[in-house]
C-alpha cells in the first residue's frame, strides 16, 4: 500500500514488482503503467516518465467500452482489469480501443490557467448578479442592473413595488453582495490584462498560431487564447484518414457566388459525397449516397416495386 502523494514509495513498489518478475523469469523487463485521467493531473505521469525503465500512459476512462446489458459491478479490481485489457489492446496496435491522453508540457499546462481562471470568475459573477436580482425581484424591483457603474447610487434610490424603501437588512445584504461583485470585477480585469500581455508577447512572431488567429475576423483575444492554449498547442495528424483538401472540388467563379442556386448546390453536394464515399469504411452507393447503397443491395426486383 502506497500513501497518496508518496512518489518515492511508488517507485520503490514498482521496483519491487520488477525484481519479482526478474526472479521468476531471469530477465529484467521494463514496466508499462496505465492510469485514468482524473483530479491528480499529470504529475504522476511525469514522475514515472523520468525513469528510463517505465513507460507511462494516461487514458480517458469514459472511452473504454463496457457492457451495457446489465448493471455491472464497480470495484477497483474490475477497473484495473479493464485498464490492463485496454493497455494490451493498444500495445497490440488495435485501433479505436480507447483514447489516450496526450500529456502537455508544464509550460503549456500553466498557459491554460489564465482563460480557465477567467471562466471560473465569470461564472461567479453571474451567480452574484442573479442573487442580487432575485432578492430585488421578491420586492417588485425589476430594472436594477448590478453591473452598471452607478449601482451604489441606484441602490439608494430603489423603491419596492408597493412604494416602500428597501428594508435595512436587505439593503445591507445587497451591499455585501456588491462588495463581492466588485472584487470579482477587479480580478477579471487583472486576468484579462494578463491574457492580453501573453497574447502581445506571442503576437511578436507573426507565424505563431495566436498571431494568425487574431488576424481572423470574429475571433477576439479570449477565443484566440482558448484555441491556442487548449487545442492548437499540440500537433494534429490526419495522415491516411482524409483525402487532401485540394481534391475537394467546389464550384468556382460565378457558381461560387450563386451557390444558392439549386443546381449549384446539387453539384457541390455530389462532389462532397463522391469524396466522402472514397473514405475507408463508408458503405456508399454509386452516386455516393447511403440510400443508393441500400437500393443496390436489395436487387433490381425490389427496386422496380
Amino acid at each position: 500500500m502506497v500513501a497518496g502523494g508518496d512518489s518515492a514509495g511508488l517507485l520503490v513498489c514498482l521496483t519491487g514488482l520488477r525484481s519479482k518478475a526478474e526472479a521468476r523469469t531471469g530477465t529484467l523487463y521494463p514496466l508499462v503503467v496505465i492510469q485514468e485521467a482524473g483530479l491528480d493531473g499529470f504529475w504522476i505521469d511525469r514522475v514515472l516518465n523520468r525513469e528510463d525503465w517505465i513507460e507511462s500512459h494516461i487514458v480517458d476512462a469514459a472511452s473504454i467500452a463496457v457492457s451495457r446489458r446489465h448493471r455491472r459491478a464497480k470495484t477497483d479490481r474490475l477497473d484495473g482489469e479493464a485498464l490492463i485489457r485496454a493497455l494490451l489492446a493498444v500495445k497490440r496496435g488495435e485501433p479505436r480501443v480507447c483514447s489516450m491522453v496526450r500529456v502537455p508540457t508544464p509550460e503549456n499546462e500553466d498557459r491554460r490557467r489564465t482563460n480557465r481562471e477567467r471562466k471560473v470568475l465569470v461564472a461567479e459573477r453571474v451567480e452574484h448578479v442573479n442573487r442580487i436580482k432575485g432578492l430585488l425581484f421578491r420586492q417588485g424591483i425589476r430594472d436594477y442592473e448590478p453591473l452598471r457603474r452607478d449601482r451604489r447610487d441606484r441602490l439608494e434610490e430603489l423603491r419596492t413595488g408597493d412604494g416602500r424603501a428597501l428594508p435595512a437588512r436587505m439593503k445591507a445584504q445587497i451591499g455585501r453582495e456588491l462588495d463581492r461583485l466588485e472584487l470579482l470585477l477587479g480580478q477579471i480585469k487583472a486576468v484579462e490584462a494578463e491574457r492580453d500581455a501573453l497574447l502581445a508577447a506571442m503576437a511578436v512572431d507573426a507565424s505563431t498560431p495566436a498571431a494568425m488567429l487574431l488576424k481572423l475576423k470574429g475571433i477576439g483575444p479570449e477565443f484566440a487564447t482558448i484555441l491556442h492554449a487548449e487545442g492548437l498547442f499540440r500537433h494534429l495528424t490526419t495522415a491516411g484518414r482524409w483525402p487532401p483538401t485540394r481534391d475537394w472540388h467546389l464550384p468556382h467563379g460565378r457558381a461560387a457566388r450563386s451557390i444558392t442556386n439549386k443546381a449549384c448546390r446539387r453539384q457541390a453536394i455530389r462532389g462532397c459525397e463522391r469524396r466522402w464515399s472514397s473514405l475507408p469504411g463508408c458503405a456508399r452507393g454509386r452516386n455516393g449516397s447511403a440510400a443508393s447503397a441500400n437500393r443496390n443491395r436489395s436487387g433490381p426486383g425490389s427496386a422496380r416495386r
